[in-house]
């Protein structure tokens, strides 16, 4: 009974029979620098990767209504292919909010999700704020929210363990674990989610709206960490890399884990507060299986492996459907000017960190290492360009990321937790 005043209608199961379906005219807005996307009598493709889930479409979705999508880079669907140019937010043409918007044809969709989004991004009065970007005059029925890595140090372990993007000045595995573990441990991060939970439904008057929910999203863990093979391989951006050792995968494991655990915890807090839940948390973990890094008979690095549902540096993407663009037409595979101060190593660091986009952190520290040090020899020929220029942003910021078919199976792990709810 308290999911059903969650949802204006059932969750409707749409036919899987026919690989296309037309859609009536809708307007799907996106405000800022983002584009309105008319889809009057469009085709969209079923690309859904599951073949027993079919598609469903939350019961608030539909003429009139809408939903906006806030977050992080999970979220914005970073690597996962652009129209033109590519924003500051590098958000995905195959994000799952946008999915999800292709499957429900709302009147509005506000796509405010944006890479490198920490809690304080998406706070009102915060610096770029997405709250106050929000317009809450649209529709807005639901809400989308994906938080947590930045603000725990995601980053700061990727590069410490795993690539070691600034070479020996990274710091330590064990530092960066240990910071993560700290902040994890503290009440900060728990403090500011309920903070953007609670503006957001401030900001919709939820009182008013007594169906509006927000769906708010997990992670999901790197690794198969049982593996013997990966024991002796590396995904090091410079020769002799760390090894990707059962211990590190397991490490790296539990942080996830306890990421999604301390958001789970939070959603309980604030669904207490109320008579009738007002937060859904998904975790989509389980449907990863079979898809992470060092799977077995799987020799990392694997870029080109489908089946894995991560990217790494400058890997592939593996949207299906045909709908991957040529190499020469990926945004991710340009270069940048050698006078570009995204890779100047005396004064790239501070934007950087002040933008937490993970392209950016790894290429000012990549040209702050080879500063240090111009006789480093990356680990693979193709990390910087054959002229020695070195690629865009996303082309390293979007490894560990999920790729098409993971933002596909979080888009399946959301409905498979409305569809419960229902039930």
């Amino acid at each position: 009974m308290r999911a059903q005043t969650l949802f204006l209608s059932t969750i409707v199961a749409f036919s899987r029979l026919a690989a296309t379906r037309v859609v009536e005219q809708k307007v799907l807005i996106a405000p800022g620098s983002q584009h309105a996307i008319q889809t009057a009598g469009a085709e969209i493709q079923d690309i859904s990767a599951s073949s027993v889930l079919g598609q469903f479409s939350h019961g608030a979705c539909g003429a009139g209504t809408g939903f906006v999508a806030l977050g992080d880079s999970y979220s914005a669907g970073i690597g996962t292919g652009v129209e033109g140019e590519e924003g500051d937010c590098r958000q995905g043409i195959h994000a799952h909010p946008q999915l999800i918007a292709a499957d429900c044809g709302p009147t509005a969709f506000q796509f405010l999700s944006c890479t490198g989004a920490a809690t304080t991004n998406v706070m009102v009065g915060g610096e770029e704020s997405q709250l106050d970007r929000f317009n809450s005059s649209l529709p807005a029925d639901f809400g989308l929210l994906s938080l947590g890595g930045n603000d725990l140090g995601f980053f700061e372990v990727m590069n410490a363990c795993v690539f070691r993007f600034y070479n020996f000045y990274s710091g330590t595995c064990e530092t960066a674990l240990a910071h993560s573990r700290a902040l994890l441990e503290s009440d900060e991060f728990e403090n500011r989610l309920w903070v953007v939970i609670t503006e957001i439904l401030d900001k919709v008057r939820w009182e008013k709206k007594p169906w509006f929910s927000i769906t708010v999203t997990g992670y999901a863990r790197f690794f198969n960490e049982v593996t013997d093979g990966c024991d002796e391989m590396s995904f090091g951006i410079w020769w002799g890399g760390p090894k990707l050792t059962k211990a590190l995968r397991s490490q790296m494991n539990t942080l996830v884990i306890a990421v999604n655990a301390k958001i789970r915890k939070t959603v309980d807090i604030i669904n207490s507060k109320f008579t009738k839940d007002k937060v859904i948390f998904v975790d989509y973990d389980a449907a990863f299986d079979g898809h992470r890094f060092c799977e077995l008979n799987v020799t990392e690095p694997a870029y080109n492996r489908t089946e894995t549902w991560f990217f790494l540096v400058g890997g592939p993407d593996n949207a299906r459907n045909d709908t991957q663009p040529p190499p020469e037409k990926r945004a991710d595979v340009e270069t940048l000017s050698p006078t570009s101060p995204l890779v100047d190593p005396l004064s790239c660091l501070g934007p950087a960190q002040q933008s937490g986009d993970w392209g950016m952190l790894a290429l000012c520290y990549m040209a702050m290492a080879k500063h240090h040090d111009p006789t480093l020899r990356p680990a693979r020929g193709d990390l910087v360009a054959l002229n020695s220029m070195w690629y865009v942003p996303t082309y390293y910021g979007k490894t560990f990321h999920p790729r098409s078919l993971g933002q596909e199976a979080i888009r399946d792990g959301i409905y498979k937790t409305w569809q419960k709810l229902e039930g």
